[in-house]
């Protein structure tokens, strides 16, 4: 039973960390590619799953939208201030278009405590207080939850129900009516654009006799990048904050299991959500990424000093070869994009669709979409070759949040010699120094991005399944999975970092602390003992 979950391309090969979707893989968009049983599924519960949504938008204390009691009250209404008991109403709505971006941004932009300044672990200099990114309210800001980036994943047929993505958002008011609390939320006729997969576990549930889609899926469509999900309005109670977001996912199960799909998934979520989530019930899975960090570095080259000999040769190398092949590197926000650059990058966007095999989830207008609606978040890595009249010839897309860069998207017209690491990975952490971004992460998949200074993170994702066979032989599944994460994670960074040892033990040591109710290894006192008497070159080259 679990090596029939485990079989699939889609989650690891011979033991080790695939990050690859290859295997499930689609072609062009255009119609949506689905299985056979996603196409004869599709007519017959999606008409069942709109009755049930509308029911609940309708009727809010049906049982797909409970009215939901701080638990310090059984009764009464108040308001999300604190001052009284307070009654929390939940609903669905399917259309991002149905609340205002005000409405929703309240909650989306104030919803994840701002991290603090990692401690600097080198000779570096702070960037300048002054800097923008990471003053203002005490709160994180992630671009791809707020109601921009939703609304233009919609209304540019990305994510909507012909692509097998049919919206149903959840939110939860107050008894003033005040918004206090919203999650993303979708029903699906597959399993595409998610990057947690669950292939291996559709494919078990056929096997079992039990259709696997339709599925919800709480995420951002299509965009791998770690931030809330079941998000809370700032400033809350401690604990009326808690009863909200028990309230989202009580509320996630209740539409659920009144709509009948086989599972419930939340991914990409935070370490507190997934927490809440695993008291509810919830089965707890980990992933991997690949996150760089900035203690303070003033530079480039400050960043650099940080890493052994041979690591800052190969990259002051590879930076070289840009010159040396007549490409100009620049750094473009959204102001400076307009119609001709966005669709110059769409081409390439659909090159690297096509050099993989994939789907290109997104649509043309996505891109122009947010460049007209969230031009501020939008950051675009941009290769120019002078030999070709300064032609733009690649871009990497970036989404700028308060205190991270987001890389998404890249593209290029021809092959270019290290250009991916370019646009990709050096252009972003030079983008994140300059603004005093705390880290910037690199989207899914790529052990390559070691040797270029992203660490190994854990990601998070949490997965409600009704059917009590397929969640036994899933929950054991996941079981065994989390013991690779924690020993992957733990490995990789002692063996592969190309930080100095120091560093490096530090690194661990601060992750081993973040995700201490995560991990259930712990391999740095071992690894010291091996590499006692050993050193690590960290003289200038």
């Amino acid at each position: 039973m679990l090596a029939q979950l485990h079989s699939s391309k889609c989650f690891r090969s011979k033991g080790k960390l695939t990050g690859s979707s290859k295997g499930c893989a689609s072609p062009r968009r255009v119609p949506f590619a689905r299985g056979p049983q996603q196409l004869s599924a599709w007519p017959q519960w999606w008409p069942a799953i709109n009755n049930s949504t509308a029911a609940t938008t309708s009727e809010q204390a049906s049982k797909a939208a409970p009215e939901i009691h701080d638990p310090a009250s059984t009764s009464g209404t108040g308001s999300a201030d604190g001052s009284g008991p307070m009654t929390l109403t939940v609903s669905v709505v399917e259309s991002i278009s149905s609340i205002s971006a005000q409405e929703w941004d309240a909650v989306a932009c104030s919803c994840a405590p701002a991290p603090a300044m990692p401690a600097v672990t080198s000779s570096t200099t702070a960037p300048s207080s002054s800097s923008s990114a990471t003053s203002g309210s005490g709160s994180e800001i992630f671009p791809y939850v707020q109601h921009a980036f939703l609304a233009a994943l919609e209304a540019s047929g990305s994510a909507q129900r012909d692509s097998g993505w049919g919206p149903r958002h959840v939110v939860v008011r107050d008894g003033t009516g005040q918004l206090v609390g919203c999650c993303p939320l979708y029903v699906k006729s597959h399993s595409y654009g998610e990057y947690v997969f669950d292939q291996s576990w559709a494919n078990y549930s056929v096997q079992l006799g039990r259709p696997y889609y339709p599925k919800l899926q709480c995420c951002v469509p299509f965009t791998p990048c770690t931030g809330p999900r079941l998000m809370v309005k700032g400033g809350l109670p401690p604990g009326t904050r808690r009863a909200v977001l028990q309230s989202l996912g009580k509320a996630l199960i209740s539409i659920a299991d009144a709509s009948g799909v086989s599972s419930l998934h939340v991914t990409f979520n935070t370490a507190e959500e997934w927490e809440v989530l695993g008291d509810l019930g919830f089965l707890q899975r980990t992933g991997i990424q690949f996150h760089w960090e900035n203690p303070g570095y003033s530079n480039f080259e400050d960043f650099l000093s940080t890493l052994k000999q041979s690591k800052r040769k190969s990259i002051r190398q590879e930076r070289k070869s840009m010159e040396k092949q007549g490409l100009r590197i620049a750094r473009l926000p959204g102001s400076e994009l307009g119609a001709e650059q966005w669709d110059k990058f769409y081409s390439f966007y659909l090159s690297t669709v096509d050099k993989r095999w994939g789907t290109a989830y997104l649509t043309r207008e996505f891109f122009h979409m947010i460049g007209e609606t969230m031009p501020d978040q939008v950051l675009l890595a941009a290769a120019y070759d002078r030999n070709d009249n300064d032609a733009l010839v690649a871009g990497a897309l970036n989404l700028v949040g308060s205190h991270a860069l987001f890389g998404r998207n890249w593209g290029c017209e021809r092959e270019y010699r290290n250009l991916h690491f370019e646009l990709c990975y050096y252009t972003a952490l030079e983008e994140a120094i300059a603004r005093g971004l705390p880290r910037v992460e690199a989207g899914a998949q790529g052990e390559h991005k070691l040797q270029r200074g992203y660490l190994p993170a854990l990601t998070y994702s949490s997965h409600y399944i009704r059917d009590p066979y397929l969640r036994s032989a899933v929950s054991r599944f996941l079981q065994r999975e989390r013991l690779e994460m924690d020993y992957t994670l733990q490995a990789l960074t002692l063996q592969s970092s190309p930080y100095t040892q120091e560093l490096t033990l530090q690194a661990l040591r601060d992750k081993l602390q973040a995700y201490s109710g995560a991990l259930s290894l712990d391999l740095t006192a071992s690894w010291e003992d091996s590499s006692s008497g050993g050193s690590s070159s960290s003289s200038s080259s």
